[in-house]
């Protein structure tokens, strides 16, 4: 039969009492992962899901058109022989503290092992971490390398230029009363919005207050770990960190419009030297393309910024951006911190970043924040000029002076209006 054409029963999980079976109700928070309970959002077992949602984000969509295509059966259940993480992590005190982590699962990189008897009994739990050991190959790093910045040593930094890392992929998993205390909004508006703000995808959001976990349709997390994994947690140990929120187009192409390539391998490059000099290296790398406002909004700005009165201008570098998505940011940094928590991390000694928004989130979560590390004024494009002088402007991070607006002005060859 062709899958796009069958029309076997469908169960509706929008009422209280569908798609409730095997899988015991989640207890968010609880030390002991028997009495908190596996996440179970997989398809193959509707009749035992726990949560709103399916698993892997926006790729389960790409997974729907396998299975309408005929490439995926219904009721695949991943095997997971051999892909248990290659190094430990936890459990850190944090995982026991609900507020303290309420956007990803502690217990999702592990539940080949703490769940194994749900498993042995049918219930189809699937990670939503993954742990591997990799290697990373930057023409930056191999450059440093040659101007003698950086040196190998065989064990971060290998003789092909190459650095030594732990990955760890993580996919978002909301417990929404926390997400909604965290953004401080009730969580019944919360929980609208989503199902409004969707189109309706998920209408277990309005339905069914008695699932409290989403696995929201987005982008996760990749973390990137240059040193010893199990020194995130020690306060000794020096900690050079940087919280990195996707920029495809510099990133990925080289932009010249932006620093974020420029930072990020910058930060890469401390990281690595922090590693070697006994300490540990550690790079959040988040999908939060264009401000979380997406790719298409934000050459939408490009084109805004370039084609204004008086071309591209620090002064309207903010206000282009709200003119076209109505908000000058949506990443809210608010679940940032999240995923340091898990890791047992109390204190960041030297953080690579200027952004007063990602300082203000990880302080005001408990992590304490030593030296703050700017990017080199010779690494800052020239098309890039305006948007680090207007954001430091609007309050980021500078070890030297903050220009004022006349001054900002003066930069695009003109005085403010």
């Amino acid at each position: 039969m062709d899958p796009a054409s069958d029309t076997g029963h469908i169960r509706l999980t929008t009422h209280p009492g569908q798609g409730s079976g095997a899988a015991p109700a989640i207890r968010w928070g609880a030390a002991d992962p028997q009495a908190r309970g596996p996440v179970v959002g997989s398809t193959s077992s509707r009749s035992q899901r726990n949560v709103i949602g399916s698993h892997s984000g926006s790729y389960g969509v790409y997974r729907a058109l396998a299975v309408a295509a005929g490439h995926l059966g219904r009721g695949h259940r991943a095997d997971l022989t051999d892909t248990a993480p290659t190094e430990a992590i936890g459990p850190c005190p944090a995982w026991a503290e609900p507020q303290r982590i309420v956007s990803l699962d502690p217990w999702g990189a592990s539940v080949q092992s703490v769940y194994a008897a749900q498993l042995a009994a049918g219930i189809d739990i699937r990670p939503t971490i993954a742990v591997t050991q990799a290697h990373i190959h930057l023409p930056e790093i191999r450059q440093a390398i040659a101007f003698q910045r950086l040196a190998v040593d065989g064990r971060v930094l290998q003789d092909d230029g190459s650095a030594a890392v732990t990955k760890i992929a993580v996919e978002p998993v909301w417990w929404l009363p926390g997400v909604a205390a965290r953004f401080k909004v009730g969580e019944t508006a919360l929980r609208r919005a989503l199902f409004e703000e969707t189109g309706g995808m998920y209408p277990e959001l309005v339905t069914r207050s008695d699932l409290e976990v989403f696995l929201p349709p987005i982008g996760g997390q990749t973390l990137y770990v240059f040193g010893r994994l199990r020194d995130l947690a020690d306060e000794r140990v020096t900690l050079t960190a940087r919280v990195h929120d996707e920029c495809n187009g510099s990133d990925v192409f080289g932009s010249d419009i932006c620093t974020c390539r420029p930072y990020l391998t910058h930060a890469i490059e401390e990281c690595i030297r922090g590693a070697q000099q006994g300490g540990v290296g550690l790079i959040a790398y988040s999908r939060k393309e264009g401000r979380a406002l997406g790719e298409v909004t934000k050459f939408l700005v490009y084109n805004a910024r370039k084609r204004q009165p008086g071309g591209d201008r620090a002064d309207k570098y903010f206000l282009r951006t709200e003119c076209v998505a109505g908000v000058q940011d949506m990443r809210f940094q608010e679940l940032m911190p999240d995923v340091l928590h898990w890791l047992g991390i109390t204190r960041i000694h030297r953080l690579v970043s200027m952004s007063n928004d990602k300082y203000d989130a990880l302080t005001g979560s408990g992590i304490a924040v030593g030296e703050r590390v700017q990017i080199p004024d010779a690494l800052v494009p020239a098309d890039a000029r305006v948007e680090i002088e207007a954001k430091i402007a609007a309050g980021y991070f500078t070890d030297g002076r903050v220009p004022s607006a006349d001054e900002l002005a003066r930069v695009q060859g003109r005085r403010l209006e």
